[in-house]
């Protein structure tokens, strides 16, 4: 009887953790799908229209990669993009989508955010954007509007765009010209304001710039 109690106990045991084991993974498995429908809401397919050929099998390549959850999402409504915000300026960060610069403010903070896209990619479109358009950037927390307020093209070199300007800012960068055969000679940059903000007082402009380069590290684009 003692036998039989501790058989029944056991399989009893092992049942209801099995069960329990069962209920955490499709938890697990709803939370996660529910996560990476928030994290790249309307990015699955992107419009790969003006995109080049190797930058599309490039892009392909990465959805084989494991990432780290995306800081946001990149709306820039004119343009049709909705693209994922990925830590970092690495290949495949910018593969699979737009890379925010280390060392500059994060996506939904105060100060300025610097991002980074592929001109042949996400960032092709670019060329396209007008002083007045929207920028929006989507993050867990909030969703801030910047309009933009500056387009420059500036030397690799140069990276004062990266610094914070007198208001909270958004920078895009990527390589210019956009349809130069191989490693682009410039940055194509575009700066935007954060609504409600107060803007100074230099009127956007559009303006080829060669700055000296001594003893400062590249802004980064592609």
């Amino acid at each position: 009887m003692l036998l039989v109690a501790l058989f029944a106990v056991a399989t009893i045991h092992r049942i209801v953790l099995s069960h329990a084991e069962l209920r955490g993974f499709k938890f697990r498995q709803t939370v996660l799908a529910a996560n990476r429908q928030r994290e790249f809401p309307n990015t699955s397919i992107p419009n790969f229209s003006l995109w080049s050929e190797q930058r599309i099998r490039n892009y392909q390549d990465s959805l084989a990669a494991r990432f780290s959850p995306a800081m946001g999402i990149l709306h820039i409504p004119k343009l049709q993009v909705d693209v994922p915000i990925l830590e970092g300026t690495g290949g495949l960060s910018l593969n699979r989508g737009v890379g925010h610069v280390a060392n500059t403010a994060s996506p939904g903070s105060d100060g300025n955010i610097a991002i980074a896209g592929h001109r042949d990619g996400f960032f092709r479109g670019l060329k396209d954007i007008s002083l007045g358009d929207a920028i929006q950037i989507e993050t867990l927390d909030n969703n801030q509007t910047y309009i933009v307020d500056r387009i420059i093209v500036v030397t690799p070199s140069d990276v004062s765009v990266l610094q914070p300007r007198p208001h909270s800012s958004l920078t895009l960068i990527t390589c210019y010209p956009f349809y130069y055969i191989g490693g682009a000679p410039n940055r194509y940059i575009v700066q935007a304001s954060l609504t409600g903000s107060t803007i100074s007082n230099h009127p956007g402009r559009i303006e080829m710039e060669s700055r000296a380069a001594s003893g400062r590290s590249n802004v980064v684009g592609r």
